[in-house]
């Protein structure tokens, strides 16, 4: 099993920035396949960006040019640097990993290992 924690979600005026970190333990491999989702208000759990073994990386068409996603496999903890922030960014945003690669990053059903979420609001 893996646990995640994330955390560097809280409020933020439009156009800041964000870092979240998502820290990995428990039976963690350097061969994971790791990304970031959220879930606004209302709405159904979205793929952000993911990450491969390998360093590729995969974002949704929404944050592209404005979030980044990265790793540390020493630390074991993935990160998501956010940028450019917009309102419709507020959501919860969620950590998850699998062992191995995925076939479809940015789906959440391809993803065995999940936290509990770290809340962003984008508000003036």
């Amino acid at each position: 099993q893996v646990q995640l924690v994330e955390s560097g979600g809280g409020p933020v005026q439009p156009g800041g920035s964000l870092r979240l970190s998502c820290a990995a333990s428990g039976d963690t491999r350097s061969t994971d396949s790791m990304g970031w989702f959220r879930q606004p208000p209302g709405k159904e759990r979205e793929g952000v960006a993911a990450i491969f073994p390998r360093g590729t990386k995969i974002y949704a068409d929404s944050v592209k040019g404005r979030f980044t996603i990265s790793r540390d496999n020493v630390q074991n903890t993935l990160y998501l640097q956010m940028n450019i922030l917009k309102p419709e960014d507020t959501a919860m945003y969620y950590c998850a990993a699998k062992w191995g690669t995925v076939a479809n990053p940015l789906k959440r059903e391809d993803y065995q290992f999940w936290g509990q979420g770290t809340q962003v609001t984008v508000s003036s």
